[in-house]
């Protein structure tokens, strides 16, 4: 797209959306929202971010080896995080159960480790958002490639 009024607007208010997706995966916990909400809040902003510019601009915003590392990365987080409770002598993502400290109940680090969850599929959500955008609109193929 060539308009400069959509390019100014969307470079203007990208950031917004995208402190807002964090702003909702941080409070998920509190408020509606979480992980996966935020998550695709934050890969509509990059995806409004290639449409109004264009493909190759985007991707180099969110490359294409950056996206399968932080895919890769959320779901090896969430692991991990879920491994807490093992570690602890309890199941598999136990919270409460496993004496992680909750904190007080309606401030920000108040849910264990919930809070940590929804960081790890916030950024896996947003990712596979961006890579199925970019693989389904023709801008790169399975190894990541211009096409």
């Amino acid at each position: 797209m060539e308009d400069i009024v959509v390019r100014a607007v969307s470079r203007l208010i990208v950031p917004f959306i995208q402190l807002y997706g964090l702003y909702v995966i941080f409070h998920g916990h509190l408020s509606p929202g979480g992980g996966f909400a935020g998550g695709a809040i934050v890969a509509s902003s990059m995806i409004l971010y290639g449409i109004s510019f264009n493909l190759e601009a985007g991707s180099r915003k969110l490359s294409h080896d950056l996206s399968s590392l932080l895919e890769s990365g959320g779901a090896l987080w969430y692991l991990l995080v879920g491994l807490i409770g093992i570690l602890l002598g309890s199941n598999f993502l136990a919270n409460k159960i496993a004496g992680v400290p909750l904190g007080t109940p309606g401030q920000l680090l108040s849910s264990g480790i919930i809070f940590l969850l929804a960081m790890g599929i916030g950024a896996k959500v947003a990712s596979t958002m961006v890579t199925l955008f970019y693989s389904l609109s023709g801008g790169e193929d399975s190894d990541g490639n211009r096409t």
